[in-house]
């Protein structure tokens, strides 16, 4: 069966090439083949022997999982038209894949991963050197894991000046190399936790009081301030045991990874920005956090008075309102609940209210994250406003951290989650990041504790106390 499979792979590439040699100028392949059942860990592990630009994709609430390898085509756009300019560049790439996808199914072929800066210009500053201001990748190699079992995407970029025989034994190859399964995560032990810093807390605090003062003289509604701590462990992390740890400890989030030259963006991330399957919309609207309790008893306690809590109520309506605005602007049909409910993670339980609409025609899921991104959950309200002023005040670079990350395919299917309960990991060290909603009574040293809490899942797996 594999020689079958080969040998029409080699088919199709010769005739790419040869397209691609008689227009001079490249094309991208696209081939989607169902294999046997496959580790998506150990799919990411084995990757790093064939490209250092993996992604990886672990859906909240279905058995949904994408690991891409390499980079067929890769895009990366700032400014106030990323989104737009991203969904175009790769609309273009499409228009023109010479595609063989017998499955029709989501998540597979031309699929596109990455994710958004949290402002549309790039700094480039500590600790976010290595990561572009916004990046959409077709991986050279994509897995696709779901309840009817594993697929597997080779998407090429076929050069006219390449030497066909040479791309056909290197693909087999990576393949081949993919494939093979890798237990050594079974027996990794970790990381050592050495040093644990808070970056300027005192400062962070202080700012929280001038918001407030902010907030009371009417310029805005709600600001979004984070912070930054940042630990040092004893050998470098291995990013795939992250990665089991996170899906083992946080399965009713989203898990995901990003990397760039050698540094990595990992997180589990209960907030689902918008998703798109078969022109469905689905947001959710998750704002106000308290912590879990310790007994059956204390545990519903605290998840009442949250729904009673005004402060959180009005922060939670900010959300439900803006994202009400935004779906309408691409959707008919829109359902919203009137009130909140509970959803409650290992460490935390949120103010939940899932949004549901129809996407019309002519739109696609990356206009839905342009005009969310970012919720008052995560910036603010008025928007633009409290986006400047976390850009003057926050004592901190967010880089990706409460962005948009996620995946689309050429059928308008696709999914954004908001990049929260997130680190980014650099060899020995790593940055974690918090933030909170900051609202006229807000008092700093309580927004401060509240940080703590939406601390622990990232560190709980990077050798810290849950």
């Amino acid at each position: 069966m594999l020689q079958v499979k080969t040998f029409q792979t080699e088919d199709k590439l010769r005739n790419v090439h040869e397209e691609a040699r008689m227009n001079d100028e490249p094309l991208l392949m696209s081939i989607t083949e169902r294999i046997d059942p496959l580790d998506p860990f150990s799919f990411f592990e084995q990757g790093k022997q064939v490209d250092m630009h993996r992604h990886f994709w672990k859906s909240a609430e279905e058995d949904f999982t994408l690991v891409g390898i390499g980079s067929a085509v890769r895009i990366s756009k700032e400014g106030e038209g990323r989104f737009q300019e991203s969904e175009q560049e790769l609309f273009d790439w499409r228009k023109s894949v010479r595609q063989w996808n017998p499955y029709n199914k989501k998540g597979t072929g031309t699929v596109a991963l990455g994710g958004f800066g949290f402002r549309p210009e790039s700094g480039g500053e500590e600790p976010w050197q290595e990561f572009p201001n916004s990046s959409m990748t077709i991986p050279e190699f994509l897995l696709t894991n779901d309840a009817e079992g594993s697929f597997l995407t080779t998407n090429y970029l076929v050069s006219p000046e390449e030497d066909v025989e040479t791309i056909i034994c290197r693909m087999e190859e990576d393949k081949e190399r993919l494939q093979t399964s890798d237990s050594s995560g079974d027996t990794e032990t970790g990381v050592r936790l050495e040093k644990i810093e808070e970056v300027r807390p005192k400062e962070w605090k202080q700012s929280i009081a001038d918001a407030t003062a902010e907030l009371k003289a009417g310029t805005l509604s709600k600001v979004v301030l984070a912070r930054e701590v940042r630990l040092t462990f004893d050998s470098e992390a291995s990013i795939t045991k992250v990665l089991k740890d996170l899906s083992d400890m946080q399965n009713s989030s989203y898990v995901f990874a990003f990397e760039h030259g050698g540094s990595y963006f990992v997180g589990a991330t209960p907030e689902r920005l918008v998703k798109v399957e078969d022109d469905e919309l689905f947001s959710a609207c998750l704002a106000g956090t308290t912590k879990r309790g310790s007994s059956e008893e204390e545990d519903e306690t605290l998840g009442l008075a949250l729904l009673n809590d005004q402060k959180n109520r009005l922060e939670h309506d900010y959300v439900v309102q803006m994202i009400r605005g935004a779906v309408e602007n691409y959707s008919v049909n829109v359902e919203i609940p009137e009130a909140p409910s509970l959803y409650k993670l290992r460490n935390l339980q949120h103010l939940y209210t899932p949004v549901k609409a129809k996407l019309k025609e002519g739109y696609s899921l990356l206009d839905v994250v342009k005009d969310l991104h970012p919720t008052p959950a995560l910036g603010g309200l008025p928007q633009k406003e409290a986006v400047t002023y976390i850009s003057l005040h926050e004592v901190m670079n967010r880089g990706w951290y409460a962005s948009p990350v996620g995946w689309i395919d050429g059928g308008r299917n696709g999914e954004f989650a908001v990049a929260i309960r997130s680190a980014l990991i650099r060899g020995d060290k790593a940055s974690l990041f918090a933030g909170c909603g900051v609202v006229e009574d807000s008092k700093p040293e309580e927004e401060y504790e509240e940080t703590k809490v939406k601390l622990k899942p990232m560190l709980a797996v990077l050798g810290g106390e849950e």
